[in-house]
């Protein structure tokens, strides 16, 4: 599984921004997606994932209500629009992906592939 991101730059409080992550290679309906993310001097930090077979998903605490994390079939693609941005949601997000159908796996040790990171900056 080769995973691309895509989209952050920067943004103030209160926007919206979108994150791409474009997925490729075989059984991708086996696999979950979920985007981390690392801010300078912090852990990697879970945020949302999806399953690709049947689209369940799991956020964050910190991710609720803000971020909705989808999937496009036809683009082969897990998308994660954040709205009310905050200057704590600034980081480098990674997608990141694990075969298996269950979403609800949040540490980032238990998924095998990433993308590269993208930068996310937020001003207040």
């Amino acid at each position: 599984v080769q995973l691309q991101a895509s989209g952050g730059g920067l943004a103030q409080a209160g926007d919206s921004l979108r994150l791409s992550c474009a997925c490729s290679g075989h059984f991708l309906s086996t696999i979950t997606v979920a985007w981390f993310r690392q801010a300078p001097g912090k852990g990697r930090e879970f945020v949302a994932a999806i399953a690709w077979r049947d689209s369940r998903t799991t956020y964050a605490d910190s991710a609720k209500g803000r971020f909705t994390i989808s999937r496009d079939n036809a683009k082969n693609t897990v998308v994660l629009q954040m709205n009310s941005l905050k200057p704590e949601d600034t980081a480098v997000y990674y997608c990141a992906a694990r075969q298996s159908n269950l979403s609800h796996f949040t540490s980032h040790t238990l998924y095998r592939y990433w993308g590269q990171g993208t930068q996310v900056t937020v001003s207040s």
